[in-house]
């Protein structure tokens, strides 16, 4: 099925060092550009991650050290890659759980202050979970009736994502072919302030701790009652884009 757009939608898949969003780095992006008129662009890029690939990595990806020696770091293509996302919806595969905060803390590193807050985020894995409850290659035999060649290469992974979508599309009738509702229907109820979910927001729009002695509480009354708080925060090991929510929190209380 032909998808309904109004802005172009961005496929993206991410391989990286590893999985923990503030210490590991992205070694390929992979996206894929869908627009309206249904017009695609393609484009996949080798990052050098400025560390050593774990081997545990190299076993998933097969990304070598080597293969990345010669290729640019993030920071060289951080503006250009911002510029790719400028006025996208994104779609990926489980992309907003890691893909997404991984690729905020890239740029919030790089010093590119990129806002994602009025995308629309369609996780094609939360549609496959709640239908099917499987994986990428299993989704793609079960929707597509092929095998998924060279998986957990972001190229293959980001081109399968794309066609998973467009069959399950085909296949559920209680599916809208709406972008605003797929990032409804993929999207957790809870909606996150920061994209690692330290915060979430209550009905009121206010940011509430989602972790350790404070969680449930608004983040704002604990910061100003517990002021030492937003410096434990700051010095400990949180994303970037957690810190700069904190940060956001303290000065609009200030200026109250």
């Amino acid at each position: 099925m032909k998808l309904n757009l109004k802005t172009p939608l961005l496929f993206f898949d991410i391989e990286s060092t590893g999985l923990d969003i503030v210490k590991d780095r992205i070694v390929e992006i992979s996206m894929l550009k869908v627009y309206p008129d249904g017009t695609e662009q393609s484009k996949t890029l080798r990052i050098n991650p400025e560390m050593k690939m774990p081997k545990e990595a190299f076993a998933i990806h097969g990304i070598s050290d080597k293969d990345l020696e010669n290729c640019p770091t993030f920071k060289e293509i951080a503006k250009d890659l911002a510029h790719e996302f400028e006025g996208c919806d994104l779609a990926g595969y489980n992309s907003a759980h890691y893909d997404l905060p991984i690729l905020v803390e890239e740029f919030l590193r790089a010093g590119v202050d990129i806002d994602f807050s009025k995308a629309k985020m369609i996780d094609v894995q939360t549609i496959f979970h709640k239908m099917e409850q499987r994986t990428l290659s299993a989704a793609y035999k079960f929707y597509c009736n092929a095998d998924l060649v060279a998986a957990h290469t972001a190229e293959a992974d980001t081109r399968a994502t794309y066609e998973v979508l467009q069959a399950q599309l085909d296949r559920y009738d209680n599916l809208q072919n709406d972008v605003t509702f797929l990032n409804k229907f993929t999207t957790n109820q809870r909606r996150f302030a920061d994209f690692a979910g330290r915060l979430v927001y209550n009905s009121n729009g206010e940011e509430i701790i989602n972790f350790g002695k404070y969680k449930g509480q608004k983040a704002e009354d604990v910061l100003k009652n517990d002021p030492k708080y937003y410096m434990w925060v700051q010095e400990a090991d949180f994303p970037l884009e957690t810190k700069r929510v904190f940060t956001k929190i303290r000065l609009r209380s200030f200026n109250k």
